[in-house]
């Protein structure tokens, strides 16, 4: 039982890292100078940092939820032929 609890977490640690990772890679793709006060370089920054991090989690959560679903699909067909 720990054991499974353990193998959840590093999934999910794994998940959030690539997808804030690919995250931070394609917000490469956009231009956010141009929304940006000058001479604000450490808050834009951040800013930049706080977005990758939210995008990249939702994402992860919404592919580790759909993975959590697909696992407990069988139960349902048990259920079904229990009843």
């Amino acid at each position: 039982m720990d054991v499974s609890f353990g193998q959840q977490a590093l999934t999910n640690i794994i998940s959030h890292l690539f997808f804030i990772c690919l995250t931070f890679w394609a917000l490469g793709a956009l231009n956010f100078e141009k929304l940006l006060k000058p001479n604000r370089v450490l808050q834009a920054r951040l800013l930049y940092i706080f977005i990758t991090i939210a995008i990249g989690s939702s994402i992860s959560n919404f592919f580790l939820d759909y993975l959590l679903w697909s696992r407990q699909l069988p139960l349902i067909l048990d259920f079904v032929i229990n009843l």
